[in-house]
């Protein structure tokens, strides 16, 4: 039962998030006097269907997200009557174009407000309070327990946990003594500290407390935009340092995201929220990438187009498309490969 509540929770998301960005194009196209032919929720045949206005409202029997058909999209099908998308004067088909990827950040943007005024902020004790003991580390060994207080190391005082990481960092298989409060009682232990294996610097295995901060809904808001913010400049430098130092980026591709978001809605609703709201992130900012075949590509074509006062060729448009679908699929078999890479799959390929 609990697959079949993580795999309706994978479905639902991706079916969300890319409905919401195609519901962005739609309302700005409605607003644009743009005729709207279909609005469908998903793929394949009609499941249930409404016409309103000339619109067909419908659900698909595959419920993966969903497109807008606008009158007027193909160059054979203009017939110069009015509410047709090839009509429109450039600037407004950029709107159109920008109003998907629009959506996805006021959709991420309402779920980080969302999860910060209902789950607050964590933060890590600013004195040397214990969250956890890792087990078989010398904490545990000796038995230090969550909410026990570090208070000195070899008669050092020790009030953050910075503190704590520069008198250990050097002390590898020593032994050293420790204050610790417990309650209202104080007890002196000895240890010997070992060497992460990752860092290869002193530990004794314990981990800060973490302390849970109730949020308003003002500086939700406005943490919400901070990550918001944060999470797009972080990528965009992070591609561009790739690209500049001519590196193999570590980007993961749909059957890494499959995975992580299974993982998500196994660990509760914050984090399968948390973790929706970073993928509409990620799906507007792609799609505004100046790239063919891509939202941001046709912005860049419909710049031109103002710019030089006249439409695109045909020919030209289509040669356009099909180098940014080549492009594009190039990068999706590069992403799965590194996600099957990750996975071990190709190793079963392997004498």
């Amino acid at each position: 039962m609990d697959i079949i509540v993580q795999i309706f929770g994978v479905i639902a998301g991706f079916s969300f998030l890319i409905f919401v960005h195609e519901f962005g194009h739609f309302l700005i196209a409605k607003m644009c006097k743009i005729r709207i032919l279909t609005f469908a929720f998903g793929f394949g045949p009609d499941v249930i269907k409404y016409v309103y206005k000339d619109t067909k409202y419908c659900l698909k029997s595959i419920p993966l997200g969903g497109f807008v058909e606008m009158a007027g999209e193909n160059p054979q099908e203009i017939t110069g009557a009015s509410g047709e998308y090839l009509s429109l004067q450039w600037y407004k088909k950029i709107f159109i174009s920008l109003a998907g990827s629009i959506s996805n950040y006021i959709m991420a943007f309402l779920f980080f407000i969302f999860i910060f005024n209902t789950w607050g902020v964590s933060t890590i004790s600013t004195d040397c309070s214990i969250g956890s003991v890792v087990e078989n580390y010398p904490a545990a060994i000796a038995g230090l327990k969550p909410k026990d207080k570090i208070l000195s190391v070899n008669g050092i005082n020790i009030n953050t946990w910075d503190d704590l990481v520069v008198n250990l960092k050097d002390k590898v298989n020593r032994k050293i003594s420790f204050v610790v409060r417990r309650g209202d009682s104080t007890f002196a232990l000895n240890m010997i500290v070992v060497k992460n294996p990752e860092t290869r610097t002193g530990v004794i295995g314990v981990n800060p407390a973490i302390i849970k901060e109730k949020v308003r809904l003002l500086k939700s808001a406005y943490l919400g935009a901070k990550f918001l913010i944060f999470q797009t400049t972080r990528t965009i430098v992070y591609l561009a340092n790739k690209i500049i130092s001519l590196e193999k980026p570590d980007v993961t591709g749909p059957i890494g995201v499959l995975q992580v978001m299974l993982s998500a809605t196994k660990a509760g609703m914050q984090n399968y929220l948390s973790f929706i709201a970073l993928v509409s992130v990620a799906l507007g900012l792609f799609n505004l990438f100046p790239l063919p075949l891509l939202d941001g590509g046709m912005v860049v074509l419909l710049f031109i187009e103002g710019i030089i006062g006249k439409k695109m060729s045909t020919n030209f448009t289509k040669i356009y498309n099909i180098v940014g679908l080549v492009f594009i699929i190039s990068v999706f078999l590069f992403v799965t490969y590194n996600d099957f890479l990750k996975l071990g799959v190709c190793n079963l390929f392997k004498e």
